[in-house]
């Protein structure tokens, strides 16, 4: 006779139910956002996400933490006053030689080692570049659940973070809890979240933690750090005004209505995913989904639709203006302002216009 296969071992801080958290888990507290800091340039989304984690830690009634890695104390210790007076009541910092350029392996160690040394129940990282690559590592090496790309946080009737994303490919959003293992973990995109107000002078405890990792322990080494040229080319995501077009143009040749408003208006242009696949603009300046996340003063999308995977990257505008020949376009259910009309026709009037009125002001101050 054979042996009945052997059943895996159950994984740590595994529950049984959905109300039976394991007694170590419940030691789990405090809601933890690492603060994205490279080359002493923090990238905004930290202090969105802190905005955030401050509404979920007095929800929880537990104390919000910023975590800084690094190399340079100066620029730690600066930082770490910005997350005070961003919400944060302490800050834990791991500074390192061995931190002073982000690598994947030195940081996972770093955070994995705060994690099980001060037990946080909710982790919380934007949904950049670094974020992505850090928080991946991370949720695979303690064995928890990672909700990616969020667009809303909440605490749920049960105290659990509820992350909600898109779906099905962006058709649907969908709410998803980690019940059964701590710490839960989520990644936000920049712009998502507003940015919270800056309380000067607010301050708070510093913990710092040692790292006890050499340079000989990590494969990748970085051998110089070129600058992107390019970075500052496209700042979609933290433009006043956008300026954006779709299909509705019919061609490429058109798109160039939405640069010339854009032009004129001293706005940044953009566009929806069809027109990156057709080639009619670069990816870096696609909205939506599977591009950037924007909260402009005024967005104007000019013939976009406005499917989910759109809407998604444009709702938290102050005010969206769209124009569509079709009156039940999609957008039009979101959209603030509703132009029933040609864009192709009305984008030369109103850029003219545009045009026409800035120059009185101009002559007249």
């Amino acid at each position: 006779m054979s042996e009945a296969p052997k059943q895996a071992p159950a994984q740590a801080g595994r529950a049984n139910t959905k109300k039976e958290l394991p007694e170590h888990l419940k030691a789990y507290k405090h809601v933890w956002v690492v603060i994205e800091c490279e080359h002493g340039a923090v990238h905004p989304v930290s202090f969105e996400l802190l905005g955030e984690g401050r509404k979920l830690a007095d929800k929880r009634g537990v104390q919000l933490a910023g975590v800084i890695m690094g190399n340079d104390k100066d620029v730690i210790a600066a930082v770490a006053n910005e997350c005070f007076e961003y919400g944060a009541n302490l800050v834990y910092t791991v500074t390192d030689p061995v931190l002073n350029h982000y690598r994947n392996e030195a940081y996972t160690k770093a955070m994995t080692d705060l994690v099980k040394t001060y037990q946080p129940e909710i982790l919380l990282l934007g949904a950049t570049t670094l974020g992505r690559d850090l928080a991946g590592s991370v949720a695979t090496t303690l064995l928890t659940g990672l909700t990616a790309d969020c667009t809303e946080l909440a605490i749920d009737d049960e105290g659990s973070l509820a992350a909600t994303r898109p779906t099905f490919g962006g058709s649907l959003l969908c709410t998803i809890l980690t019940l059964n293992y701590r710490p839960q973990m989520a990644t936000v995109r920049p712009r998502v979240l507003s940015m919270p107000t800056r309380q000067s002078g607010r301050r708070g405890c510093i913990v710092e933690h040692p790292l006890g990792l050499l340079e000989n322990d990590i494969v990748t080494k970085v051998l110089q750090f070129v600058a992107d040229r390019e970075s500052n080319k496209a700042q979609l995501a933290y433009a006043d005004i956008v300026v954006a077009g779709g299909l509705g143009l019919r061609s490429a040749e058109n798109f160039q209505l939405v640069k010339a408003l854009a032009e004129v208006l001293g706005a940044e242009y953009g566009g929806s995913r069809p027109l990156v696949q057709k080639g009619w603009m670069t990816s870096d300046r696609q909205i939506g989904q599977t591009g950037k996340t924007i909260r402009p003063k005024l967005y104007i999308a000019a013939g976009i639709s406005g499917a989910i995977q759109h809407r998604v990257g444009v709702e938290s505008a102050d005010m969206i203006v769209a124009i569509n020949t079709d009156p039940n376009a999609p957008i039009f259910d979101f959209a603030h302002i509703g132009i029933v009309a040609d864009a192709i026709r009305l984008l030369p009037a109103i850029t003219e216009a545009f045009r026409k009125h800035l120059s009185v002001n101009r002559l007249a101050g």
